[in-house]
């Protein structure tokens, strides 16, 4: 699909990685509708792509999002909380604030957009998920239950919307430098494991819509392989993970 032209969603616009994605589709062409919850830094980002900023907190909801967002040919789902530690660490308040913005509000972003998409014969879901997603690792849990979830929602999604026009894809990042969630947690890769860029991530965001990607992993070949290893085979994984944290 062609984003030249193409009006685009992002959420969690007011990220490091969201602004990296903002900035590469505007530079592809795309008119852009941007989301955050910092007023301030959303509106720089806004007149600096020449997009659009509507506020928004995804722990209450879309519906408001939705209706000020009006028509859009793809959707970005960027938006993410951090949900690392041991679960028994977090409230019950911050176990449903997880589960809303990270996997409920991307749901309820594609139940509400894709109508209007598959009415129109053309358009595309980006859901910027994590590798993650993919291997379970100590202190995740609760992050891994989203990202896990957020995959198998794509996934299935684009199945049902085959033949519609409307494609669907999941961007899972490993270790990201520089911004993001990683980045913000002020650790370090595991020894041997590099990391990639939030341009990288941006790249990936292009690819999967231009080429209608279904899964698009942004990291280093050594990780995506052992993703690839990790899914399949979790005990091998987690022994690998205890000895890599040594």
């Amino acid at each position: 699909m062609r984003l030249s032209g193409s009006t685009v969603l992002v959420t969690g616009a007011t990220g490091g990685i969201g602004h990296s994605i903002a900035r590469r589709l505007a530079g592809r062409g795309a008119k852009l509708v941007l989301t955050g919850r910092k007023v301030a830094e959303l509106e720089r980002l806004a007149d600096e792509v020449g997009g659009r900023a509507v506020v928004a907190d995804l722990a209450g909801g879309v519906g408001q999002l939705v209706e000020e967002a009006g028509a859009v040919d793809v959707l970005v789902a960027n938006a993410a909380l951090p949900a690392g530690g041991p679960l028994l660490d977090f409230t019950d308040e911050q176990v449903g604030q997880a589960l809303a913005v990270n996997l409920e509000a991307p749901i309820a972003l594609a139940r509400a957009l894709v109508p209007s998409m598959t009415a129109a014969g053309r358009g595309h879901v980006v859901f910027v998920g994590s590798l993650a997603g993919k291997v379970a690792s100590a202190g995740s849990a609760l992050y891994n239950a989203t990202k896990f979830g957020l995959r198998g929602f794509a996934l299935g999604l684009r199945e049902d919307l085959r033949g519609s026009g409307v494609g669907v894809s999941v961007v899972q990042p490993g270790f990201v430098r520089d911004a993001g969630m990683f980045a913000d947690s002020g650790a370090t890769a595991p020894a041997g494991l590099r990391t990639v860029s939030p341009e990288q991530v941006a790249d990936g965001v292009v690819r999967a819509v231009e080429e209608d990607r279904a899964e698009v992993n942004v990291a280093p070949v050594e990780l995506r392989v052992l993703s690839a290893l990790g899914g399949q085979f979790p005990a091998f994984s987690s022994g690998l993970q205890r000895r890599l944290v040594r």
